[in-house]
Order: C-alpha cells, then structure tokens, then sequence
C-alpha cells in the first residue's frame, strides 16, 4: 500500500462519501500587503533579535541571493500570514530517499537522553517499521520517555499487536482521530488525517519531510542502496531535513499542541523545551497547517512566495492537483519571465490523483510551464525552490487534501547557500526525468 496521503480500500466507500462534501480553497491575496508594515522580527537562540540585528541579516541574505523581491516583501507577508518565528542560527542537513534519512534518524533515537516525539501518517509492521520499533523501545527501556503519534487511517494496516507491543514498555502511543468513532476523544471527523512527519530527539535535533516508515523506502533511486526489498517495485524517492537550533522548539510546540487538542494522557514529565545554541547559519521558518484553522497557512505562505518570485519557480511534488488559483500563479509567473519548472512523478500508489493532475499538463505547457516526469522511482517529494533563496520542504502536496484536509508541515529555508543544494538537488532529478513537451504529450498514446 502507499507511503502517501491516499487512502486504505477497506474505507475507501466511506471516504468517497466524505470527500465528495469538501469545501474549496479560499481565494487569499497574501502579497497585496501594505509597504509600511512593520519590520520582519528574526529569533535567535536567546529570544527576539533587535531590529537592527534582524535588519542586518536580512539585508546579508538579500545581497547572497539573485534579484528578487522575496526579501523585501513577501518576508513580511509571511509573517503576518503564519505567525510562526523566523529564527537564526539553525543547522539544516539535506536528506534523500530512505537509507540515508532511516540512518541518521535511528542514529540520533540511539543517543536520545532525555525524550523521543514522533509523529507519523504510515508506521508499517514490516523490517523497517520493525526496526524502528525496537530502536524506540529500547530507548524507553533506558529511561528516555518515549511518545508516539500515528495517524488512524495511514496505519489502519498495521496490527494492533504492533502497538501494544509499544505501549506495554511505557512509550505513550496517540491515535490520531480514529477511524472507529467510538474510541474518538476530540470529536470525529474522518476526513482530516494527521499527514505530518516529525520526529523530535531531545528537543535538539528534529527531522521533518514526506519519509513515512515502511519498507518501500529501502531502496535509493540515485542508484545508491538501490538494493530493494524482494517483491519491491520502483525505489521510493523522497526529501527530508535533520535540523538543530531554535527552530526545533517551534516543531515541539506543534507536537506538543496536536497531543493536546486529541486528548492524549499527560505527557511524562521531560525537558521538553531546553535552550537551543547557536547550531548553524540557517534562517529558518516552521509552518503548520491544520484543517481546524480558517484556511491552510502553507497554501497562502507559498502562493505569496510564488507571486513574488523574479527567476526560478521549480517544483517537486509527489500529488499535484492545482485548484484554480495555484494554477493562475504559475502561469502569471511564466508570463513576467520566470522560469517555471515541475517535476511529477510518472509512476504512482495513487492513479487517480496522479491522471487528476495530468489533466492540467495542456493547459499548463501552452502557457509556458516546462514540466518533467521522474522516470525509475516513485517520486513522493514535496519540495519549492523559489529564486534559489526561498526554499520549503515537508509533508505538504499540491493538491486539495494537503491543504483543506490534512495537519501538515513544511519548513521553509532562506539564503543561497542552503539553496545551492536544493537547486543541485533539483537538477539530479531532472537529469533522470523526461521532459513533457506539448507535442509529446498531444501525441500520447490514448490509453
């Protein structure tokens, strides 16, 4: 079954009935902010910068970057819009597909002291989800206070024996609205999924993403570890972040507050919030989303970047289902001369979404919209490299359930040098792509 946000077939009648009730997306304009708003506040390890100190960074990230008005526009924008702090001094390690990221997060559960939060839309019951599992309770064994959130449909597959197992050494395990009604404790809705990824070691150190736990990631699609599990189909290709700093209090505090709003049992006692050091030189923002809010804080953050974009726009997404005004965006883009680039998978666990998505490819290639296929792996990346200065990455996808149905989050990224990677990283993925030009893909076979 997918590692995605689609969903099990034992409740896919009662889902269809659901969804065929969901609302659209609200119509925002982020970027019609007023000029004379306030200055953008920067946090750092200590607390709230001075406005000098804020300026002054800012100010060095605009001159590392290319041209572009994301600096002294949209920044502001986003911060009215999100809330969220920008904070300095983090440390961000780019990860890709599964072998590399399941290491570095098993080694940093390894050296876990104090306390583990994990959260997570599929947790499998096979080598991986297994490995993890004894890696956690091991460190439970050892007196780090272990707590665990799992989505109820992203592991409705998984046995509950595989819980129980968990929770009998003391790791406290949070199923987020169950599927079955009755054992519900914030009220029921079926619809909303928790579809975040986080897992959090100490306070310290977090990783964030679209990696969920299976076995399908045990192969790399860049032809490292591209040793798959027997009966395994295409290598799963994903993007992760390990980052360490201030900005990983603001994924304790997300973590934290969906525990809370389900009515989990007290959290054990732990150092939940300890001082976070000058780890880095990243600036860094976290964003979470929850259908509970009046519209998606990722949905608007990133429709501001996009309008304020002046070079690049390149895109990865696993589901890409544009409603109208993500679309608009893109082709208003392409019109003032900005290089718009999509890469889409070519294969998929989810068929519909994915011919729900190429159903735009006409539109999008007529108005200039240069789009790519990843060929040889699955590709469930949800990136955004913006000018090569504005970069996000996390759980979100580009279509409607992401951003109307789905707790997510994404962190966004500011100054070349972080997106020296990500365009690098882009360009690796493009060279195992097949670009989809509109003649190609009028002359595409029928079925």
């Amino acid at each position: 079954m997918q590692a995605g946000n689609c969903w099990k077939p034992c409740i896919a009648a009662i889902l269809g009935l659901a969804l065929s009730a969901c609302s659209s997306l609200p119509t925002l304009t982020p970027d019609m902010a007023r000029y004379d708003a306030p200055p953008v506040q920067l946090d750092g390890p200590n607390g709230p910068l001075s406005s000098a100190r804020s300026k002054a960074i800012l100010d060095r990230l605009q001159a590392q970057g290319a041209e572009t008005n994301i600096f002294d526009l949209h920044l502001a924008v986003e911060e009215s819009i999100v809330g969220s702090p920008l904070t300095t001094d983090n440390k961000v390690d780019l990860l890709q597909d599964g072998p590399d990221t399941y290491q570095a997060m098993i080694a940093a559960i390894e050296a876990a002291r104090d306390h583990i939060n994990m959260q997570t839309y599929i947790l499998d019951d096979d080598v991986i989800g297994q490995r993890f599992a004894n890696a956690l309770i091991a460190k439970q064994l050892e007196g780090v206070q272990v707590n665990l959130i799992r989505d109820s449909v992203g592991t409705l597959g998984t046995p509950r024996a595989f819980f129980t197992r968990l929770s009998e050494t003391g790791i406290k395990v949070l199923e987020f609205n169950p599927v079955n009604p009755l054992t519900a404790k914030a009220g029921w809705s079926v619809n909303q999924r928790d579809h975040r990824k986080l897992l959090i070691i100490d306070g310290l150190i977090a990783f964030l993403g679209g990696i969920n736990i299976s076995s399908v990631y045990s192969g790399g699609s860049f032809g490292h570890h591209s040793e798959v599990l027997p009966g395994a189909a295409l290598p799963w290709r994903d993007t992760d972040l390990r980052i360490e700093g201030p900005a990983v209090a603001e994924l304790q505090r997300l973590f934290i507050d969906t525990w809370i709003k389900q009515h989990g049992e007290p959290l054990a006692a732990a150092h939940y919030y300890p001082p976070n050091e000058h780890r880095g030189s990243e600036v860094v923002r976290i964003i979470g989303s929850s259908p509970d809010e009046p519209y998606s804080q990722i949905y608007a953050t990133l429709i501001s970047a996009l309008r304020s974009a002046q070079t690049e726009i390149w895109l990865t997404n696993a589901y890409f289902v544009p409603d109208p005004q993500l679309l608009a965006v893109l082709k208003e883009a392409v019109r003032r001369g900005v290089d718009v680039r999509l890469i889409l998978p070519s294969s998929t666990d989810s068929w519909l979404v994915l011919h729900a998505g190429r159903a735009y490819y006409s539109e999008l290639l007529q108005a200039g919209v240069r789009l790519y296929e990843r060929r040889d792996a699955l590709l469930h990346v949800k990136t955004a490299v913006i000018d090569g200065v504005w970069i996000t990455v996390g759980s979100t996808n580009l279509d409607w359930r992401s951003f109307l149905h789905n707790q997510e989050v994404n962190a966004v990224v500011l100054g070349s040098g972080f997106g020296d990677k990500m365009r690098a990283a882009f360009i690796a993925d493009l060279d195992k792509s097949d670009e989809i030009t509109l003649e190609k893909w009028r002359r595409r076979p029928s079925t």
